[in-house]
C-alpha cells in the first residue's frame, strides 16, 4: 500500500497561501482538475504553477487548445510575469481549417480530430518530458468527443498516460457543460480545485476558491476568498481559530483615564473583545483611540480599521482632543487602514487583520479597532454568515492575546427610541454603553459598563465629556432616575445636578 506524501514530498504551487490551504502543497505525479467559469482565474493560477516549476529547474509544458501563445504572453505580461522556460504547445484552429474543402463530410470530428488532438498532446509530452503540465482546456476535447462516454474514456486514457511519467498535471475546465460530465471529471481526478466568481449588486466582483477533493491529504475545507492582482492570485485562507490556540500570559490594558479604568474594574484583560455601543458622535471612536494612544505611550502596537471615516478627519479630531495620534502613526506604533468596503471581501478583511497582528518586525499589535462594525456589515449585505466569520475572527484575536474594540453606532439619538441594526453584544466580552441625555437645557453624554465576562465592573452611570484636554468622566449620576430614557428626573440639590466639565478628571 503506497504511503501518504510527506510535507517534504509535496510540490508548491507558487502561491504560499494556497499551499497553506492545500496542507503544504500538492502530492506530485497526480492529475488535478481546475475548473471555474471564464474569468475566474484558471489561466493565471496555472501560469503561477508552471513558473514555480521553472524556478525549481523543472521542465514545464502548457498545452493550449483555445488560446494562442500571444494571448498567454499578454496575460503573463499584465501580471509582470516572465514565461521564459515554459514550453507552450498550441493546438488551435489554423487558417486552413476554415477552408470548406478541409471540412469533414463522411466522418464525425470525434472520429478523426479527437484522435489527432490526443496523439499530438502525447507526442509533445514524450518529446519534452515535463515535470508539470497544464492542458487548457478540456472543454475543447469535450466538444470533439460529442458524447459523455467517449469523453470520459479519452480523459481516462490521458490520466493513464501521465500515471507512469512522474508528471503533475492540471486539467482546466470552464464549466461550459455543467452537470453529470463535471461529476465524471471530478471522479477521475486525484484532486479538484473550484474557482468561483460572484457579482454583487454593488461593488467589484468577488472571487473565491474551494478544494472539493484531495485524496490522501488533509486540507483546509470551505471557501477561501481571493483576488486577481498584478503578480497573480492573492489568496486569503479562511481563519480557523483553533489552529492558533496557545496559552498566553494574561495582562491588563489601561486607558490612561483612571475613572475609565475604575468603570471596567481596573482595566481590560488581554485577549478579550469590547463592544462600544451608542449613537453617532457620542465619543465611541475617541475612547478606542484613547486606548490605542495609551498603549503606544508604553511602546505597544495597535491597528485601526476605519470603515466610516477618512484618516485625515480622524487625525484632526484627535488633534482637537490633544491625543498624539499623528505622532504614533508616524512612529509605526499605530497603523491606520482606511477600508473601501465596496472593494473588500470578508476573507480579505480577515487576512488584513491577521497580517497586521502578526507583524514581520515582531511587534505584534496588542489592540485592533474595527470602526465601525456597521460599515463592515452594511458594506456586504449579500454576504451570508458574516456574524459567524466575525466570531471566528474574534476568537482568533483572543488566542493571540489581542484586545479588540468593536464600534457600533445605534439608530436614533435620545431615549428609548434607540435601536441597533447589528446585535453582536453576545459576541463581545465587555459592552460599554454611551448615551445622550438632557439636563438643564443641555445635551450631555454618559457612559456605563453593561457587561464584563472577565471579572467585576462598576455598574454606575457616569457623565462623559470630550474637551481640549481629552476625555473627562464625572462622578456617578446617583441623584438621577431614568437617565437612559434621555429625560431624567433629578432628586438632589442644584449644586449636585451634574459635575461641571472643568472639575472632570483625566
Amino acid at each position: 500500500m503506497p504511503s501518504l506524501p510527506r510535507p517534504a514530498d509535496l510540490i508548491h504551487t507558487g502561491i504560499p497561501e494556497f499551499d497553506d490551504i492545500l496542507g503544504g502543497g500538492l502530492p506530485p505525479a497526480r492529475v488535478y482538475l481546475l475548473h471555474g467559469i471564464p474569468g475566474s482565474g484558471k489561466t493565471t493560477l496555472s501560469l503561477q504553477f508552471l513558473i514555480e516549476g521553472v524556478r525549481n529547474g523543472e521542465k514545464v509544458l502548457y498545452v493550449t487548445l483555445s488560446e494562442t501563445r500571444d494571448e498567454l504572453t499578454a496575460v503573463a505580461q499584465s501580471h509582470g510575469m516572465s514565461i521564459d522556460g515554459i514550453e507552450i504547445y498550441e493546438l488551435i484552429a489554423q487558417d486552413r481549417d476554415l477552408d470548406p474543402d478541409n471540412q469533414y463530410v463522411m466522418f464525425q470530428p470525434s472520429e478523426v480530430e479527437l484522435n489527432v488532438t490526443t496523439r499530438e498532446i502525447l507526442e509533445a509530452v514524450d518529446r519534452i518530458q515535463p515535470k508539470r503540465v497544464v492542458i487548457d482546456s478540456l472543454s475543447e476535447i469535450k466538444l470533439l468527443a460529442q458524447n459523455a462516454l467517449r469523453f470520459r474514456r479519452q480523459v481516462l486514457s490521458l490520466k493513464q498516460f501521465f500515471a507512469g511519467r512522474d508528471c503533475t498535471v492540471f486539467f482546466l475546465d470552464d464549466k461550459t457543460a455543467a452537470g453529470e460530465e463535471d461529476l465524471q471529471l471530478e471522479s477521475i481526478a486525484h484532486g479538484v480545485i473550484s474557482l468561483d466568481q460572484l457579482s454583487p449588486e454593488y461593488g467589484a466582483e468577488r472571487r473565491r476558491l474551494k478544494i472539493t477533493k484531495l485524496r490522501g491529504q488533509r486540507y483546509r475545507g470551505g471557501y477561501h476568498d481571493f483576488n486577481i492582482v498584478r503578480g497573480g492570485l492573492a489568496v486569503f485562507p479562511r481563519i480557523i481559530a483553533g489552529e492558533h490556540s496557545a496559552k498566553r500570559e494574561v495582562s491588563v490594558l489601561k486607558s490612561g483615564v483612571p475613572q475609565m479604568d475604575a468603570l471596567v474594574g481596573g482595566g481590560i484583560e488581554s485577549g478579550t473583545s469590547v463592544l462600544l455601543l451608542g449613537p453617532a458622535g457620542v465619543g465611541k471612536s475617541t475612547l478606542s483611540i484613547q486606548y490605542a494612544v495609551e498603549a503606544a505611550n508604553r511602546g505597544e502596537a495597535s491597528v485601526i480599521f476605519a470603515f466610516d471615516e477618512r484618516i485625515e478627519t480622524m487625525f484632526q479630531r484627535a488633534d482637537g482632543l490633544g491625543l498624539p495620534l499623528r505622532a504614533h502613526v508616524a512612529s509605526g506604533l499605530i497603523e491606520v487602514r482606511a477600508i473601501d468596503p465596496a472593494e473588500l471581501s470578508p476573507g480579505e478583511f480577515a487576512h488584513s487583520v491577521r497580517t497586521s497582528v502578526e507583524r514581520d518586525d515582531g511587534k505584534d499589535a496588542r489592540i485592533v479597532i474595527i470602526d465601525s462594525l456597521n460599515g463592515y456589515m452594511n458594506a456586504m449585505p449579500e454576504e451570508r454568515f458574516l456574524t459567524a466569520q466575525l466570531h471566528e475572527l474574534l476568537t482568533y484575536l483572543g488566542h493571540r492575546g489581542v484586545v479588540t474594540f468593536l464600534v457600533v453606532a445605534q439608530h436614533g439619538l435620545l431615549g428609548l427610541s434607540m435601536s441597533t441594526a447589528i446585535d453582536t453584544s453576545y459576541l463581545a466580552d465587555t459592552v460599554i454603553l454611551f448615551r445622550y441625555f438632557e439636563a438643564r437645557g443641555q445635551v450631555r453624554q454618559l457612559i456605563s459598563v453593561l457587561k464584563k465576562r472577565n471579572g467585576r465592573h462598576e455598574r454606575s452611570l457616569r457623565e462623559f465629556s470630550l474637551s481640549d484636554n481629552g476625555i473627562g468622566i464625572g462622578d456617578p449620576l446617583d441623584r438621577f432616575q431614568g437617565v437612559l430614557t434621555g429625560t431624567p428626573v433629578f432628586s438632589g440639590s442644584d449644586d449636585e445636578l451634574v459635575a461641571r466639565p472643568d472639575v472632570f478628571n483625566g
